[in-house]
C-alpha cells in the first residue's frame, strides 16, 4: 500500500512541475508581448521558450507607425 501512495505522490508532483513550466512560459510570452508593444527588446532566457514550428512576427511601435505614415504622406 505504501508504494501505491509513493506512485501517486510522484505523478502528482510531476503534474505540478509541468503546470509550473507551462505557466512560466505563458508569463514570459505575455511579458515579452507587453515589452514589445512598449518598444523594448524581449526578455531572453537560456531555456527554449518558443514552441517548435512558430515564427516570431515583428510588430512596429507607435512611433514607428507614425513615422511611416508621415513619410508615406510626404511622398503622395
Amino acid at each position: 500500500m505504501n508504494w501505491l501512495c509513493e506512485f501517486f505522490k510522484s505523478s502528482y508532483t510531476q503534474m505540478l512541475e509541468e503546470e509550473n513550466a507551462r505557466l512560466k512560459a505563458e508569463n514570459r510570452a505575455l511579458l515579452n508581448s507587453l515589452l514589445g508593444t512598449a518598444g523594448f527588446p524581449p526578455v531572453e532566457t537560456g531555456e527554449a521558450a518558443k514552441p517548435a514550428g512558430l515564427t516570431r512576427i515583428r510588430k512596429r511601435s507607435w512611433p514607428q507607425v507614425q513615422a511611416m505614415r508621415e513619410s508615406e504622406a510626404g511622398k503622395g
